[in-house]
């Protein structure tokens, strides 16, 4: 019996955690603070890059703002990014500002099990840092997972052009309300960067939490295009306005123009417009949330569906 009590703290928990979230998600709300200002970005932030990690909003809040994370039913603060400003991108009539991750702290586990988690993550990335193939350092990752405290939405990407096809799966997306953007940060290994930079087009599919399993085994098609639409393990039907193949059993499938790419770090961060917005059925979607507000969630008798 004691084995099992010690086993929590002898093994790191999960970096992260695959979840069912109705979208947009309200379990965890993201605010800005600079100067004695703060807005809500939950529906205006997102990752830009991997490495270095760099988040990417519409607002301009000075060189050195905050990101809070805070519970929406209790108020709780989750954790906090510390941010610096390093460029602002003019895009159309609007901008955009990046910042780069500072440093960031949370605060979903007891101070001596957040301090010890964070050693045995560290020291397991560490080891395993040969199969790393972002080179992420582990203070990085610890980062990524505090911008994880909101749950981010997976979803498939479509490329359909005569000449090539495919579909992948991305977290690293969202929307950036103020300005009417949408974002993709992508690998820049992906094998259609090219194509979607000449096409500037791609459907953006919400997938079902129920079908995490056919998601993740997508995730070849980032170094392999699709040789077959047929072949794939899920019906596909054209979209509203481009004809593009998307998920047939989709929630929810919109269209994106791409106005602007560039890459950052290790990424290509692209930005669009959305020029259709289907909804297919009704359903949570598969979310990817940190391991450690599991935990918190958990602990306090709420914690979200995983799959």
């Amino acid at each position: 019996m004691w084995k099992d009590w010690l086993r929590p703290f002898l093994r790191p928990l999960p970096q992260w955690s695959a979840v069912a979230v109705d979208a947009p998600q309200r379990v965890v709300t993201a605010s800005l603070h600079w100067n004695d200002q703060s807005a809500d970005v939950t529906a205006d932030h997102t990752v830009a890059s991997l490495n270095p990690l760099v988040i990417a909003t519409s607002l301009e809040a000075g060189p050195s703002p905050i990101m809070k994370y805070s519970d929406s039913a209790t108020g709780k603060l989750l954790g906090v990014l510390h941010l610096a400003r390093m460029t602002s991108i003019a895009i159309e009539q609007t901008s955009l500002t990046l910042y780069r991750v500072a440093g960031g702290e949370h605060y979903c586990l007891s101070w001596p099990r957040r301090s010890w988690n964070a050693w045995l993550q560290n020291r397991l990335m560490l080891k395993n840092r040969s199969s790393n193939h972002l080179n992420t350092d582990p203070a990085a990752v610890q980062q990524l997972m505090i911008a994880y405290l909101c749950p981010r939405p997976v979803v498939l990407v479509s490329v359909d052009t005569p000449s090539q096809g495919n579909i992948f799966p991305m977290d690293l997306i969202g929307p950036l309300t103020r300005s009417g953007f949408f974002s993709l940060a992508l690998r820049s290994t992906n094998v259609s960067i090219p194509t979607m930079r000449d096409v500037r087009r791609v459907a953006v599919s919400s997938m079902p939490a129920t079908m995490k399993a056919v998601v993740y085994k997508l995730s070849e098609h980032h170094k392999q295009p699709l040789t077959d639409w047929h072949a794939l393990p899920l019906p596909v039907r054209p979209s509203q306005e481009s004809g593009i193949s998307a998920v047939a059993v989709a929630l929810r499938v919109r269209e994106l123009t791409i106005v602007h790419s560039q890459e950052i770090g290790l990424h290509t961060f692209f930005v669009g417009r959305i020029t259709s917005d289907e909804s297919w059925a009704e359903g949570a979607q598969l979310h990817h949330t940190a391991g450690f507000h599991q935990a918190y969630r958990r602990r306090r008798g709420a914690p979200l569906t995983e799959v």
